[in-house]
């Protein structure tokens, strides 16, 4: 039985969301020594073994036999491209506007959910903060962008969001991929280990195109691909998997809304980006929607797991 998030759980939680904040703002800015492209397909690959280590010979699970060649080549699809889209809209938009539009992974997976899984069919309240999301969602893109000088560069900055909108929904569908397939049941580091291992396949041969390929090991570049590999993909991904067995998860879903906030903070303080007012309302009333989804979800559990105890 899993129990209510504790101060423990939360101080996690923060440090995890300072993690994952700080991941998109890690990749951007060494992105003039290495392309974004490189990076993921080379921490992955690193990432993927460090993981299948750890799985095999040190934690010794037992990984469920012949899932690989379905829901595991599904979420192995579906976390590359993922990451190919968070690399390349990079390119165009700045790490805060990613942080945010990474992290309407939830609007996807609660949809998905929603038209699969009966148990987790939206009520009012749910479809409420939906709206509110996606009008959020409207906002950052229709309102005005304040410091973005030519239709050129608002056109790159509209495209490299929308870009990062596709990397939430292909993160959203993961969610549902594993959800609603034999990877339920799967340990953590199986599913993990197919997911980095399938960016690492699938995105190194993109990396090695003209213009992706460019490398320089500088200082930096090094330690943020350490930090991206050691700390983000491996350590961080396993702490919020073993979380998520020992704490109800809808409780952990609302405090992982602290990521893009940090995103946006990091990004001001280490990139030095600028964010515009319309930015800023459009964000908000997306991370508002996507709370009221989560806290409502939040309430049904504690409900049911109130009635399981008195039973």
């Amino acid at each position: 039985m899993r129990k209510p998030v504790d101060g423990a759980a939360t101080a996690v939680m923060i440090l995890l969301c300072l993690i994952w904040g700080a991941q998109q703002v890690a990749i951007k800015a060494v992105a003039h020594d290495i392309a974004p492209v490189m990076q993921v397909a080379v921490r992955s690959g690193v990432a993927a073994l460090l993981v299948w280590l750890i799985g095999k010979w040190i934690m010794r699970e037992q990984w469920l036999p012949s899932v690989w060649y379905r829901s595991g080549l599904v979420v192995a699809v579906l976390f590359a491209a993922e990451f190919l889209f968070v690399a390349q809209g990079l390119r165009w938009t700045s790490a805060s506007h990613m942080a945010v539009f990474l992290y309407t992974a939830p609007l996807f997976a609660a949809i998905g959910l929603h038209l699969r899984l009966p148990e987790e069919r939206l009520g009012a309240l749910q479809w409420l903060g939906m709206s509110l999301a996606f009008a959020g969602i409207a906002i950052t893109f229709l309102m005005p962008r304040d410091g973005v000088a030519t239709q050129l560069a608002i056109t790159d900055s509209l495209l490299g969001d929308l870009l990062g909108l596709c990397a939430g929904a292909a993160w959203g569908f993961t969610t549902v991929a594993v959800r609603t397939s034999r990877l339920s049941e799967a340990p953590p580091t199986q599913t993990l280990f197919y997911q980095l291992a399938g960016a690492f396949i699938l995105l190194l041969p993109v990396s090695l195109l003209p213009g992706q390929n460019a490398v320089t090991f500088s200082t930096n570049a090094v330690a943020s691909l350490i930090f991206q590999t050691v700390i983000v993909s491996v350590a961080s991904y396993l702490i919020w998997f073993w979380m998520l067995r020992r704490y109800l998860a809808a409780r952990l879903g609302v405090l992982a809304f602290m990521s893009p906030l940090f995103g946006v903070l990091m990004g001001h303080l280490w990139l030095g980006e600028q964010t515009s007012f319309g930015f800023l309302l459009g964000a908000s009333l997306t991370i508002v929607g996507l709370l009221v989804v989560n806290l409502s979800k939040a309430s049904v559990q504690n409900q049911e797991e109130r009635s399981y105890l008195r039973r």
